[in-house]
C-alpha cells in the first residue's frame, strides 16, 4: 500500500504544482486507480483493507491528498466512484465464482467478466489516448467514462444485493428445510465416493433460482431505463444458460444434474425404486422429486408443477424401459428470453404424460389388472370365491390364529384353477395370496373414523389409515371393543395383491386397503346371508320346526323366530345388492370410462364434442382413490352412527344359527 512507503519516496505536495500539473498528476493516478490500483496522490481510505473479502465486497474508498485544486476536486471525486465499482465487481466476480456458489453464479460471473474485460479495454484506449493526445484533459475523461460508469453503477447495486443474501461470509447456516434435507443425499455421497462433494453441506448462499429470482426483480424494477435494462437482460440470458440446461435433461430426459442443488426439482436419492417394490407404497411418486417452493425462478411459478409432472413421468419410464428417451434433443430453448421457452414445456409435459400412460395402459395392462382385482375384492363373477368358501368353511370356522393360511392358499390356488371358471382365464391369479387380518374390519373402522373425525359429510380418504391399524376406539359398542381373538377366519380374511412397478404408483398400499375393506365388508354380508340360509334350511326340514306344537307359546316363539330371519335374510341380500349392484358398478364403470379415455355420459351421446385427451397420470391416480371413497362412503362405512346401529344387527346374526340349534333341541325335549 502507498502509505507503507518511505518519506523518500513521496511526491512532491499538489500545493507545489501548478494547475496544469495537478491535472497530469491526477490523470496519471486515475489511470491507475480506474483498474483497482492506488496512485501517488489518490490512495485507499485508511480503514481499507484489501485483505479482508468484506472490503473488497464494498468497494475501495478512495482519498486524494490535500491541495488539489476545487475545480479538479469535483471531477476527480465523480471518477473514484467508477474505481470503487470495479474494484468491489473484481471481488465479486472471484467469490461468487467459488465452488460451492453453483453453476447459476459462474455463469453470472462468466457474463460479468467479460463486461469488466470490455471496461478494462477502455481504460488502455483511454490510456493511448492520454500518451498521444496532447490535448486528452480531465473533462475529456470524465465524458467518456460516463456510460461506462452507469454500467458499473447497475453491477455495484447488484452486487450489493447478492451481498446482502448471501450470509457465507458470516459463518451463519441455513436453518430453513431445505437446508437440512440434503443428508441422505450427503450420507449417499459418502459412502460412493469416501468424500463430501463440493457444496454438499451449502450454506446460505443465494444461488439456483434465487439468482435468477433477483435479476428479474431488478430487470422490473429498472423497467425505464433502457440501458439498465438491457444490461441485466444480458446477465439473465447467460445466467440462465446452465439453469435451461438442468431444465432441458429434466424434461426430456427425467435426469437431474444439480450438484449444488441450484434446481427447482430437489431429489431424495434414498428412495429408491427397489424399496417400492417391496411394500409398493407410493412414496416413490410423492417424496422423491419434490418442489424446492423457496427457489423457484419466478419465469417457472406458473408451471412448476407440469415441470414437476414432466420429469417424474419420463423418470418412471426411463427406469421401466418402456419408451427410449436417451436420444439427444435438439433445437430447444437455451435462455428464458427464447419464445418458445413456454412451448418446450408444454410439448414436454404432454409427451412425458402420454409415454408413461401408454405404459400403464398398454405395456402394463392396467385396465386388465383392475379388472382382475374387481373378481377378486369385489366377488364380480366370483363363482371361484362360492366353491372356496365351500372348501374352506370348516378352516374358516376356526378361531383366526389357528386357521392354517397355507391350506387355504392351495385351496385357493386350486379352485383358481378349475376349469370352466373365470378365474383360469385371469393372467394376475398368481398376484393374489390369502391372509389374516388381527383388527376386526369394526373396529378397525370405528378407529379410523374416530382418530380422522369423519363423520357423515366429510368422508375424507384414508390417506393415513394405514398408520391407525390397531386404533382404540373409545366410543365404539361393545361389539367393536371385544377381544380380537374371537374372530373366526371368516372375520380375518382377506386378500393380498402383488402390484409390480410402476403399477404400484396407481395401486398403491392405500387403495389395495380400501380394496381389502370394500372386500372384508361384502365377505361379511355373504357369510352372514349363509347363515340365514342354513338357518331357512333348519326352519324347513327340521321335525321341530315344520312340526305344529300343542304348546302356543312354543308357536309364538317359532313364528317370530322365523319372521325375524325372513326378514333379515332380505335385509342382508338388498344391501348386498345396494352395495353392489348401486354403488360398486356404476362407480366403477365411470371410473373404467376415465382410465380408458371414454366419454362422459352427458358427451358420450354428442358426436360433436372432443373426446377428451389430456388425461394425465395424476388425474388417473386421483380418479382410482375418489372411486375407492365414494364407494367407502355410499356403502355406509365412513359414518360412525351407522357403523353403531348395524353392529347389533350382525351380532343377532351370528347368535341365529345357535338360537335354531336350542329351538331343535327345546323342541326334542318337549
Amino acid at each position: 500500500m502507498a502509505s507503507l512507503l518511505p518519506e523518500s519516496l513521496e511526491p512532491p505536495p499538489l500545493e507545489q504544482l501548478s494547475s496544469d500539473a495537478q491535472e497530469a498528476a491526477i490523470l496519471d493516478d486515475l489511470l491507475h486507480v480506474l483498474m483497482g490500483l492506488e496512485g501517488e496522490y489518490i490512495r485507499y481510505v485508511g480503514s481499507y483493507e484489501p485483505s479482508v473479502d468484506k472490503d473488497r465486497l464494498d468497494g475501495a474508498n478512495f482519498r486524494i491528498l490535500p491541495g488539489l485544486d476545487p475545480s479538479l476536486q469535483d471531477l476527480t471525486d465523480s471518477m473514484l466512484k467508477m474505481a470503487k465499482y470495479y474494484s468491489a465487481m473484481d471481488a465479486f466476480v472471484e467469490v461468487q465464482s467459488r465452488e460451492e456458489f453453483g453453476a447459476i453464479n459462474h455463469a453470472l460471473c462468466a457474463s460479468i467478466r467479460k463486461l469488466l474485460r470490455d471496461y478494462l479495454v477502455l481504460i488502455a484506449q483511454l490510456e493511448n489516448q492520454r500518451i498521444t493526445n496532447e490535448s486528452f484533459s480531465l473533462h475529456v475523461l470524465h465524458l467518456h467514462t460516463l456510460p461506462t460508469s452507469h454500467m458499473m453503477f447497475q453491477l455495484y447495486t447488484l452486487a450489493r444485493e447478492f451481498h446482502n443474501k448471501n450470509e457465507v461470509l458470516e459463518g451463519d447456516f441455513d436453518g430453513s428445510p431445505d437446508g437440512l434435507d440434503n443428508v441422505d443425499n450427503i450420507l449417499e455421497q459418502i459412502q460412493e465416493s469416501g468424500e463430501l462433494a463440493p457444496g454438499g453441506m451449502s450454506k446460505s448462499i443465494c444461488k439456483g433460482g434465487n439468482v435468477l429470482r433477483l435479476l428479474t426483480d431488478r430487470l422490473s424494477s429498472m423497467s425505464g431505463d433502457p440501458a439498465a435494462r438491457a444490461l441485466l437482460q444480458s446477465l439473465l440470458r447467460d445466467a440462465s444458460r446452465p439453469y435451461m440446461t438442468m431444465l432441458n435433461e429434466w424434461l426430456h430426459h427425467g435426469g437431474i444434474k444439480d450438484r449444488h442443488a441450484e434446481f427447482l426439482i430437489k431429489e431424495q436419492k434414498s428412495i429408491k425404486r427397489e424399496k417400492l417394490e417391496e411394500d409398493f407404497t407410493d412414496e416413490y411418486w410423492e417424496k422423491r422429486y419434490t418442489i424446492r417452493d423457496l427457489e423457484v425462478p419466478p419465469q417457472l411459478e406458473a408451471v412448476k408443477d407440469k415441470v414437476l409432472l414432466a420429469g417424474k413421468y419420463l423418470n418412471v419410464v426411463r427406469e421401466c424401459g418402456g419408451v427410449d428417451i436417451s436420444k439427444e434433443v435438439h433445437d430447444v430453448p437455451k435462455s428464458f428470453d427464447d419464445p418458445r421457452f413456454l412451448d418446450n414445456i408444454n410439448s414436454a409435459y404432454a409427451h412425458a404424460n402420454s409415454s408413461l400412460l401408454s405404459l400403464l395402459l398398454t405395456t402394463h395392462a392396467l385396465s386388465a389388472r383392475l379388472q382382475s382385482m374387481k373378481h377378486y375384492f369385489f366377488l364380480d363373477h366370483s363363482d371361484f370365491f362360492t366353491y372356496f368358501l365351500d372348501l374352506s368353511a370348516s378352516e374358516l370356522k376356526k378361531p383366526f390364529r389357528h386357521v392354517n393360511v397355507s391350506k387355504l392358499q392351495s385351496l385357493l390356488d386350486l379352485v383358481l384353477r378349475q376349469p370352466g371358471s373365470i378365474a383360469t382365464q385371469d393372467p394376475f391369479k398368481e398376484d393374489v395370496k390369502v391372509h389374516m387380518n388381527d383388527v376386526g374390519l369394526m373396529k378397525f373402522l370405528m378407529g379410523v373414523v374416530n382418530v380422522r373425525g369423519i363423520e357423515q359429510d366429510d368422508a375424507n380418504d384414508l390417506g393415513t389409515a394405514e398408520k391407525h391399524r390397531t386404533p382404540a376406539a373409545p366410543h365404539a359398542s361393545s361389539t367393536t371393543e371385544a377381544d380380537s381373538s374371537n374372530m373366526t377366519g371368516f372375520e380375518a380374511l382377506e386378500f393380498k395383491f402383488s402390484v409390480p412397478f410402476p403399477l404400484s404408483l396407481v395401486i398403491s398400499s392405500k387403495t389395495v386397503l380400501r380394496y381389502q375393506i370394500l372386500f372384508r365388508y361384502l365377505l361379511s354380508m355373504r357369510h352372514l346371508e349363509g347363515l340365514l340360509v342354513n338357518s331357512w334350511e333348519d326352519h324347513n326340514k327340521v321335525l321341530s320346526w315344520t312340526h305344529r306344537s300343542q304348546d302356543p307359546r312354543l308357536e309364538m316363539w317359532k313364528r317370530r323366530a322365523w319372521t325375524l330371519r325372513s326378514r333379515m335374510l332380505v335385509f342382508v341380500q338388498q344391501f348386498t345388492y345396494y352395495c353392489t349392484a348401486e354403488v360398486i358398478e356404476p362407480n366403477w364403470q365411470r371410473l373404467m370410462a376415465r382410465v380408458n379415455g371414454g366419454q362422459d355420459s352427458a358427451t358420450a351421446q354428442d358426436s360433436s364434442v372432443t373426446p377428451r385427451v389430456n388425461r394425465t397420470v395424476d388425474e388417473l391416480m386421483e380418479d382410482h382413490v375418489d372411486f375407492l371413497d365414494t364407494c367407502l362412503k355410499e356403502c355406509m362405512l365412513m359414518n360412525s352412527r351407522l357403523l353403531r346401529a348395524r353392529s347389533p344387527l350382525y351380532s343377532l346374526a351370528d347368535q341365529l344359527q345357535p338360537i335354531s340349534e336350542v329351538t331343535n333341541n327345546t323342541a326334542a325335549s318337549l
